[in-house]
């Protein structure tokens, strides 16, 4: 079954379409090295959570939207290989295409489809 990496990041808001341009041309290279989709979601209707959130998780500032994520994989195997190569091209090294937000404050993880209704 198909495999997907998700995250979120807070992104400053001023940065939307700088986000989008790199969310943009990682996605064409996520996608050359096996991704089946890549799919980006700017914040519109994320709440603060009492005990927990989307905001909090990220620790995201008054000036800032939170971005929700997921690339999807044919499987975990394609996805350990293909992310190893995009993790290692050159084009998407931070002197190249710097990340238009803070990435110490994204979380990410792999996930194993279970359900696809």
């Amino acid at each position: 079954m198909s495999y997907v990496d998700g995250l979120v990041a807070a992104v400053p808001t001023a940065n939307r379409e700088a986000f989008k341009r790199h969310a943009e041309s990682a996605a064409a290279i996520f996608k050359e090295y096996g991704a089946l989709s890549v799919v980006e979601c700017w914040g519109d209707d994320v709440p603060d959570g009492k005990l927990t959130s989307f905001p909090m998780a990220v620790k995201r500032k008054e000036d800032e939207t939170v971005v929700f994520s997921w690339i999807l994989w044919p499987n975990r195997q394609m996805r350990d290989a293909g992310m190893a190569k995009v993790m290692a091209d050159p084009r998407l090294q931070p002197d190249v295409n710097p990340m238009p937000f803070d990435g110490q404050r994204m979380i990410f993880g792999g996930f194993e489809m279970i359900v696809n209704a």
